[in-house]
């Protein structure tokens, strides 16, 4: 296993960040913040629910779970302690795509922080498996009773189908129940290698003394079985274009809102588009000025909480929008929402609200990226994801050049109501569907009722 990075892979292009990657195929992305006093330290994996197959739905998160249960070196305990000590949180995620494992300590820490997280990822020995099963469990009954939280995968199902995209990372209690210490050991055997591992850090460190961590612990590893030569089935289903048409999903639960997600089929990352979805969104639900907050709650009081958002992945993408409404307020506030959504399509913005939704996207961007935390998610996502990590200044000129244009093409592409699906959770099937109507969503093909939740 190479220690060092062969020539042409250690990268200067920007000066804000710096990349190498070793010649185990590890890769490592280090922005200095020569003002601060931490450093904000991640892995990131490319292991997601995305990429599983049913019967190992939710296995990642589940391993991420694993990572804090001790290792060869660690007691899960002893992990715990560490971290106290050194004033700092040792958190972890999973998503989609990926799973990351980060923290934040001083500078004086960084070698104990990376010698033990390190060890977290390559080398967990699966312990106290039954215990932490229970917590999985209990984190899914808790999803379970929680109809905010719930009604975006339910929205993921209707958008995506049978695509693994639209399954909950959280994954089902009957994998998790079922799952072995084999089963987990054999997962990360063939999720966590190298070539899969992005190690990224940001604030008071030298790239250098990054690089040479890694390259010390892969010495002491030494050489690894060589990955697969072909993508697994469940990798080639991830790849694979989801059968995307209009949907209707709907879980009944005794609950005191209507909670609506309504959503389709959006970009993916790499497209250039992207700038122009986050400007647009910022006129039509993602701000306070925006007008589905404006005329949804601010004129009409007819709910607390409503903005749009959007997921991109590998190769496709998802845009959404979430209302919570009471049972009396529900078909006008969808009435209101089918009408934004058309006049979206027709007049996406005026000048102002370009300039406004351009200087805000900006300000957040900017404003962000003063945490050494963000910066350092951002560096590892974007190299994991094989993304150009952009300098402030070229994202900052690329939301500059959105123009009207770009907006009237998206909106008529993503927004139009009728291609859209729908997800709700509340008491009464009908009415849901009955309030769908101004959608121009009732003859949309409708799924089979979800189980009542509990």
């Amino acid at each position: 296993m190479g220690a060092t990075a062969t020539d042409g892979q250690q990268s200067a292009a920007h000066a804000e960040h710096r990349i190498t990657t070793l010649g185990s195929g590890v890769r490592i992305v280090t922005e200095h913040v020569p003002s601060v006093r931490s450093v904000a330290l991640g892995f990131w994996v490319a292991s997601g629910s995305a990429s599983e197959d049913e019967r190992d739905a939710g296995v990642s998160h589940l391993l991420e779970h694993m990572l804090f249960r001790g290792t060869e070196r660690f007691g899960s305990e002893e992990i715990d302690q560490i971290f106290d000590a050194m004033g700092a949180e040792i958190n972890a995620g999973t998503d989609k795509e990926a799973t990351s494992l980060y923290t934040r300590v001083l500078d004086g820490h960084l070698e104990r922080a990376f010698e033990v997280m390190s060890d977290m990822v390559w080398h967990p020995r699966f312990g106290e498996l039954e215990a932490e099963r229970e917590v999985v469990l209990e984190e899914i009954a808790m999803y379970e009773d929680d109809p905010q939280d719930r009604v975006f995968d339910l929205l993921g199902r209707a958008v995506f189908g049978s695509h693994p995209l639209g399954r909950p990372v959280i994954g089902t209690r009957e994998v998790i129940a079922a799952a072995t210490r084999e089963q987990l050991a054999a997962f990360h055997g063939r999720r966590y290698r190298p070539e899969r591992v992005v190690v990224a850090a940001a604030g008071s460190m030298r790239h250098e003394q990054i690089v040479g961590l890694v390259a010390a612990l892969e010495e002491r590893m030494g050489e690894r079985e060589p990955a697969p030569e072909h993508p697994s089935a469940a990798e080639l289903a991830a790849a694979s274009t989801p059968a995307f048409a209009p949907r209707v999903e709907f879980l009944q639960k005794d609950t005191e809102q209507y909670h609506v997600c309504l959503g389709g089929p959006g970009l993916a990352r790499e497209d250039e588009r992207r700038f122009a979805l986050r400007v647009l969104e910022g006129i039509l639900g993602g701000t306070s000025s925006s007008r589905l907050f404006q005329e949804v709650r601010e004129r009409r009081g007819l709910a607390y909480s409503i903005f749009c958002y959007s997921n991109l992945y590998a190769h496709t993408g998802e845009v959404g929008l979430y209302v919570g409404t009471r049972s009396e307020n529900l078909a006008e506030a969808l009435s209101v929402v089918a009408a934004e959504l058309r006049r979206c399509v027709r007049d996406p913005a005026s000048e102002d609200e370009l300039v406004r939704s351009r200087e805000n996207l900006k300000g957040r961007v900017v404003l962000g990226l003063e945490s050494t935390g963000a910066r350092m998610s951002r560096l590892g996502t974007g190299l994991l994801n094989e993304m150009p990590i952009l300098t402030v200044s070229e994202i900052i000129e690329r939301i500059d050049a959105v123009g009207l244009h770009d907006l009237r093409e998206l909106a008529a592409e993503l927004f139009e109501p009728e291609r859209l699906s729908v997800a709700g959770i509340g008491p009464e099937r009908e009415r849901f569907l009955d309030a769908l109507e101004p959608l121009g969503i009732g003859a949309h093909e409708q799924t089979a009722p979800a189980a009542a939740g509990p």
